[in-house]
């Protein structure tokens, strides 16, 4: 939406020089005119009617002069605006927008704050990816916000590149647990309702904001430090990050789950902590306070990552490779995905490509088949299936393919095959280090793969890469 426009269908726009806005693959979501710091998200919720109150209290800073502010909402009614204290009488929603028209235009690099408040009975949104957002579970709610799910349950600036912190307010009935982003502020009772404070200061892109409810304990998982013996070769021994009393630091690790799930989900997840350990050895220090496993109770047909958090349905959990390798992926993200959050949708392949391969790490790091023998197993299978996609644009219809998943952890494969394992896990980790709580892009990558690898004689990141991302062909397994 241009600063000097209403919101009329089909309108000329302007957007801040270099923006990924707007994404052909999400249209319709997201604005370049303008960025949000921070959201406060003020929730009362009824679990048993599904009855969503909200107030969202956005800071936010203009980038061109705004005579209409566009946000995202869907299937909630907006009850009252205010920006800047003062009552806004003009706004309407249209499908998944929520236009705002203040009484006077907001200059060029003005800080500003809206004020919304809003209400209804929230469910998820249907796109080209099935159902996304807010979900009512059996008893009580998941929210899976990849890729346009937030407008759901909040207003929002709702787009990958536009990260910021976030607050929860959160009330329920008191017999449900909610777990948020971040860290647990505070939690009080009174008479049959709790509310829950939580604080998220990490910059997040709202996809990964998440509110899980439901009847859970809370446990930590136990860290039983153990350097795995099949770490790549020449990867230095992992030292735990450094604590503030100068000591080492563990990752607090927790599961939430139905008392009656709890022994499993504990059990499944005995090796993630070695799995930490592994990620840290090879992509540098988690990049958040902690960690925290959700276990839903019922099954879900995929497990779904947030930022700090992952949740998994029962039927996710188990000794078996295909569950190790999900725990292995989600956690994973963490680094790749939510610390590291590529900044348009085209560029998935730097965040489900990466999770692949660590994977893979895992695997070897483990004691089970290496990562070569992955890579070869991944390269026979899409050797017999259709090669009709790049990876690194693959439309917004196969973004969530799982070839984009293979060949983009393929292509990193290939890197390591051309650098040797120093080279690319100290990659790996400059990456990590340099984009922490950014937006990237494959340039970006690039250029740092062909900074760590000066010292190699005519190494060319593109040329390894492009075969893999940007040509239709399987290129042969290096």
């Amino acid at each position: 939406m241009t600063a000097h426009q209403e919101h009329v269908p089909g309108g000329q726009r302007t957007a801040v020089p270099c923006s990924p806005l707007p994404d052909p693959y999400t249209p319709g979501h997201g604005s370049a005119d303008y960025g949000v710091s921070r959201y406060e998200l003020y929730l009362d919720y009824r679990v048993s009617t599904n009855r969503l109150s909200g107030h969202a209290a956005i800071t936010a800073r203009s980038h061109v002069e705004l005579a209409t502010i566009m946000l995202n909402l869907a299937g909630l009614r907006v009850l009252k605006v205010q920006l800047d204290g003062q009552r806004v009488q003009r706004f309407s929603q249209r499908g998944h927008q929520l236009f705002i028209v203040p009484g006077r235009t907001v200059p060029a690099g003005s800080d500003f704050s809206l004020d919304i408040r809003y209400e209804g009975f929230p469910g998820p949104l249907r796109g080209n990816w099935g159902e996304v957002g807010w979900e009512e579970l059996t008893d009580g709610v998941l929210v899976a916000g990849q890729p346009t799910g937030a407008p759901s349950w909040f207003p929002c600036n709702d787009h990958p590149s536009q990260k910021a912190s976030f607050g929860y307010t959160i009330t329920t009935e008191a017999n449900y647990r909610v777990v948020c982003n971040g860290v647990l502020v505070s939690r009080h009772a009174k008479a049959s309702r709790e509310t829950w404070v939580f604080e998220q200061p990490e910059p997040m892109a709202t996809y990964l904001a998440t509110v899980q409810i439901g009847r859970y304990d809370l446990r930590p998982l136990a860290f039983q430090p153990h350097l795995p013996a099949h770490l790549p070769a020449h990867l230095p021994a992992h030292r735990a990050g450094t604590a503030d009393d100068g000591g080492q630091r563990q990752v607090p690790q927790f599961v939430a789950a139905p008392p009656g799930l709890m022994a499993t989900a504990t059990a499944a997840l005995g090796r993630q902590g070695q799995m930490m350990e592994t990620f840290e050895t090879c992509f540098g220090p988690y990049p958040f306070p902690g960690y925290t496993v959700v276990v839903a109770d019922d099954e879900l047909e995929i497990p779904l990552e947030a930022q700090s958090l992952s949740v998994f349905g029962p039927n996710h959990l188990n000794q078996q490779w295909e569950a190790q390798r999900l725990i292995a992926h989600e956690l994973a993200h963490q680094w790749f995905g939510n610390s590291l959050t590529a900044t348009a949708w085209a560029d998935i392949w730097l965040h489900e490509g990466f999770a692949c391969y660590a994977e893979w790490i895992w695997s070897e790091a483990s004691g089970n088949t290496t990562a070569h023998q992955r890579a070869q197993g991944a390269w026979q299978l899409l050797s017999s299936q259709a090669e009709d996609l790049l990876v690194g644009d693959p439309s917004p219809e196969l973004m969530f393919d799982d070839r984009v998943y293979k060949r983009g952890a393929l292509a990193l494969h290939a890197l390591r095959r051309a650098t040797g394992d120093v080279l690319f896990f100290e990659l790996l980790k400059t990456w990590a280090h340099r984009y922490r709580h950014g937006g990237v892009t494959t340039a970006d990558f690039v250029e740092t793969a062909n900074q760590a690898c000066l010292e190699l004689p005519g190494f060319d990141a593109r040329a390894v890469l492009d075969p893999w991302l940007y040509q239709s062909a399987l290129p042969p397994l290096p």
